[in-house]
Parts: C-alpha cells; structure tokens; sequence
C-alpha cells in the first residue's frame, strides 16, 4: 500500500482519489480553498442557484465507469441525469434561428433544411461522417491511452480532407477553412466554429479535428445533472469519502519534497511537510519542478500549452423576474454579426478591453430546474462569453486587465445586450447580477490569467496536446485539464484513469 498525496481537488484530482483508494492505496488530497470541485463551482443567492463552471455534460460514460470502478452505487443512484432536449438553439445576426434536436441525425437534417435552405442538412451530415472517421481515429491513442513517449505524430492532422491533401498552398488547414469548403454556407461555418470558439480557441488556426466536438454531441447527446453540475462533483467527493480519502482544505502546496532522487511528498506553504510515495499534481504548479534535477523546465513547461489555448471565460448570473417559458430551450447561442473581427479581438497581441460593436458571441443557458430558483415566478440564467485571460499571465498570454474599473460591467452590459435576442425583454425582467471574470477562474483553479484548458486534439503541429500523465520525474504524476487528454469534463475523468492505471503499474489506458 502507498501513500500517496493528490494536489487540488478539482474533478480530475477527485476521479483519481477514488481509483487509487479503491486499489488499496492510502491516499490525502491536498486542496488550497476551502472546497472541492475546482472550477465545478456554485453560487447561491436569494433562492437562485447557478453553476460557476460547466452548465452541460457530454461523454457521461466516463462518469459511469469511474462510479462502476469505485463502488455499489451507479452514477444514476448518486446523480439525476437529464438529456437536454433540444441539443441547441443557435441565432444568427440575420434572424435564422435553428434548433438541434438531440442525437437525432434525422432531426438535425430536417432542422438545416428548413434554417438554412435545401441541401444545407445533407451537408452537415456528410461532414459529420468525416468527424467520425477522425473521431475513431483519435478516441483510442489521443483519449483512452497514456501519451506515448513521442507524440508529436498526434500533430498531423486525421481529419480526411486533410490527410489527403487540402490543395495548392493549403499545407495547413484549419476548422475555419474545413468549415468554409464544405458547408459553403457562413452560418453553417459559425456552427461548426463555435464548438472551438467555446474553447478560446481560434477556429482559423486551430485543427480540423475539432470536427469531433459537435460529433460527440450528436452521438453521444448533451446531459444536464438535476440540480446542477456542482452535483455531479458533490457525488464524486462522497464517494471519495466512501473509499476513505482523506481531505485537508485550505492546505497549498509549495513545493515537492525530494528523496533517493524521487518524489517523497510535498512541503505546504505554512511550511509543514506531507509525506507521500506517490504525488499526483491536479493543479498546474510550477514551483513543484523548481528543485528537480535533470527536468528541464523551460524546455518542459507546465502547462504544456500554446497560444491556441490562452482564453477564458466571463461569466453573467442573472436573477429574474417572470417564469421560464414553456418549450425554451436550455441552451441557446447567440452568434456573433462579425465572426472575423470577433475572432481578431479575442487573439490579439494587446486585445482592447471591449470588443468591436457586433463582435460578440454568446451562450445563454436556461435550465429547466426548480433547484436553480426561488419559485415559478423566477427564472435563473447564466450568459457565457470567451474572453482572454487576465493580466498578469503568462508571457506569451493575449492578456486583458479585468480588474481595471468598469471593465467587468461593460462587458457584461454587452453579453446581456447580445443575450436579447434569446431572451427577449431580458433585462427589464433582471433582479440582480453576479459577474465573474477571469480573475475569479484565476482564485478558484489556480491557473494564472483564468487561462480555461481546451481538449487535446490531433494537429496544428501539436500545439493542443498537453503534459503526459506520468512526469520525468520518478513518482510525480499529472492530471486534469492541464494534462493529457486535457480539458473538460469527459477529459478529466479520462485522464484521472488513466494517471491511476499507470500508478498501479498498467500501461495507462481509461478503458
């Protein structure tokens, strides 16, 4: 039996509490808030309730396999699951409004049809077959396995347009160019756009392969968890507790402690020591490496990111007045009138503070929960917008200061502006208001600049892929968003299983 310390109790390090625990191993998760969950969060406020973090759920299997691995108890008997239907609702600056049913290939076709003329359906469809090739090419090495020892292969793109070639002067395509080729319809592009977008990710630069993001939707469908998504974290932590993982809050790590050159624990800023066989980082700290001989860390950061991956997130809670209409959907996009100046604001070197004018895109969620509010008179909404990061942040961050006065409220007053158009009369009907910014993200996870953590994808040179799960340095292993297979919920309970695998001595693997 080892002991082993887990840094951070975000879902990543949760996931991978419980598998270790349920292999015997003695096991202290070591979180500097005063909670679990990391960016899993919840606001609650006169009656209202919202999720701080992720609002949705894809991939739910992952979920089901750790509650499979770890207990008696399903996933299902710890957590009410619900199937969004529709999918998604997606405005456009025209005035088309399409609405995606859930997993319906049938449906979706009919739904373009009728949005965005004859034709558009079928060729959606067919590039949905294309994703799936990618999909099935990448599921295993990229998601379900440990990064091999040289993964930079994983930069060529498998998407099959790619792969055979894009034409003259096209060596590198992009999501925007794949989009632009084979919807040839602008709005078709900004749907299959947005699903990199909602990832900070730039969808001229980044792969392809981000075709199987919308692909995991269609298939796999779109999940909500009654009461909230911090419900879906609150059952992970009891069944940690179940398997009788120790927990200290408000215990930040400093350091790694070093021994017989392995690991041998971890020194906690009030300076006590944890003594530890085994150290699994949840969060990305790099004064973790700093006193490690033979790692390299400027050649090896952590994170292992790029400057496709630097976005956050800024968030609108909204309190109202008036109940929620019957048939609205839970999700709604609201996209941007100039996709192009909206991309060119959010990647530049030194961004301004606000966006040009119709240079914004919005997620609206409504969630159909009497958890989230007071009564049926209420409505609780949260409107989401990509940002880039807080300054400071790391030196090759595109960087906003959010903290300087007014900056927070005019951008909020532009999302709630934006948000009209899937919520009329929004703000006449609003209570109250809570922004968070990245500032916020920054205290909750840790993460400098609020930066949010996109999921790995093959190509664009390997830009997207992340840290491997089992670290240079003997005994240190990696989880969550900043590590492979990177962000997102799904991600992180993949990567929690397959860092446990390696730890039990496996070839690491999350199947």
């Amino acid at each position: 039996m080892a002991r082993i310390a887990v840094i951070g109790a975000g879902m990543a390090s949760l996931a991978a509490a419980a598998r270790l625990a349920v292999g015997g191993h003695q096991v202290v998760v070591l979180e500097r808030t005063s909670t679990y969950g990391g960016a899993v969060g919840r606001l609650a406020r006169d009656g209202f309730a919202f999720d701080t973090g992720p609002g949705l759920l894809t991939l739910p299997a992952v979920y089901r396999d750790l509650f499979v691995k770890t207990g008696r108890r399903p996933l299902e008997e710890c957590v009410e699951l619900v199937e969004v239907d529709p999918a998604s609702r997606h405005v456009f600056a025209d005035g088309t409004d399409l609405v995606l049913p859930n997993a319906s290939r049938s449906g979706t076709i009919a739904a373009m049809d009728a949005a965005f003329g004859p034709g558009s359906g079928e060729r959606w469809s067919e590039l949905m077959v294309r994703a799936r090739e990618t999909w099935e090419a990448m599921r295993r090495p990229m998601l379900e396995d440990a990064l091999p020892a040289d993964p930079w292969p994983f930069g060529r793109d498998p998407y099959p347009a790619v792969r055979r070639g894009f034409g003259p002067g096209r060596s590198k395509p992009s999501l925007a160019k794949v989009a632009a080729a084979e919807l040839r319809d602008p709005r078709m592009a900004a749907l299959l756009e947005s699903h990199l977008l909602a990832h900070g990710i730039d969808p001229r630069e980044g792969p392809a392969s981000a075709a199987v993001l919308p692909y995991l939707e269609a298939t796999f469908g779109v999940w909500y968890v009654r009461g909230g998504l911090r419900e879906l974290a609150r059952a992970v932590h009891e069944r940690c507790l179940e398997r009788r993982v120790d927990f200290r809050f408000e215990a930040e790590v400093a350091n790694l402690l070093v021994a017989d050159g392995r690991t041998a624990g971890v020194r906690l800023a009030d300076g006590s020591e944890v003594a530890a066989d085994i150290v699994v980082a949840g969060s990305p700290v790099p004064a973790l490496y700093s006193d490690i001989g033979g790692w390299d860390t400027d050649s090896s950061p952590w994170p292992f990111t790029g400057p496709l991956s630097e976005g956050s997130r800024l968030t609108v809670h909204l309190a109202l007045r008036g109940s929620r209409p019957s048939g609205t959907a839970h999700r709604t996009v609201v996209h941007a009138a100039d996709g192009d100046r909206a991309l060119d604001w959010l990647t530049a070197r030194r961004p301004a503070q606000l966006p040009p004018p119709g240079a914004l895109t919005v997620t609206v969620l409504r969630p159909d929960d009497p958890a989230t509010r007071p009564d049926e008179g209420h409505e609780a909404v949260t409107l989401t917008a990509v940002v880039p990061a807080h300054e400071p942040a790391r030196k090759r961050a595109r960087t906003v200061d959010w903290n300087a006065p007014g900056a927070a409220d005019s951008f909020a007053d532009l999302m709630v502006a934006a948000a009209e158009a899937a919520v009329p009369g929004l703000r006449s009907r609003e209570l109250w208001r809570e922004v968070r910014t990245p500032v916020d993200v920054e205290r909750d996870t840790g993460v400098a600049g609020g930066a949010v953590p996109a999921p790995s994808l093959a190509g664009a040179g390997g830009i997207l892929l992340r840290s491997a799960n089992r670290s240079p340095f003997p005994g240190l292993y990696c989880v969550g968003g900043w590590a492979h297979p990177g962000g997102g919920l799904p991600h992180a309970g993949m990567s929690a299983a397959i860092a446990s695998d390696l730890v039990f001595g496996g070839p690491g693997g999350s199947r």
